[in-house]
């Protein structure tokens, strides 16, 4: 399981058996949420995190888009 990043307690991470579209799952204190990375924008696909939480694993995602994009493209090859 890839891990891109970690802030502010949120875990940002791969699977490794990753399909398009490009995206990124998320973890805190046991928590998942799953955002796709479209136009340099996390979108929500499903959360089980509050709303908080919620708010800010989506603005960290978006702030670290390329960062995620990129590595997408490094572990998977994929495009």
């Amino acid at each position: 399981m890839p891990k891109i990043f970690e802030k502010d307690g949120f875990s940002f991470f791969f699977y490794m058996n990753e399909h398009e579209p490009v995206h990124v799952h998320v973890r805190k204190q046991g928590k998942l949420a799953k955002f796709e990375i479209v136009n340099g924008c996390a979108e929500p696909v499903f959360g089980k995190l509050s709303n908080a939480d919620m708010a800010k694993a989506k603005e960290l995602a978006t702030e670290n888009s390329e960062l995620i994009v990129r590595k997408w493209f490094e572990t998977f090859g994929l495009g």
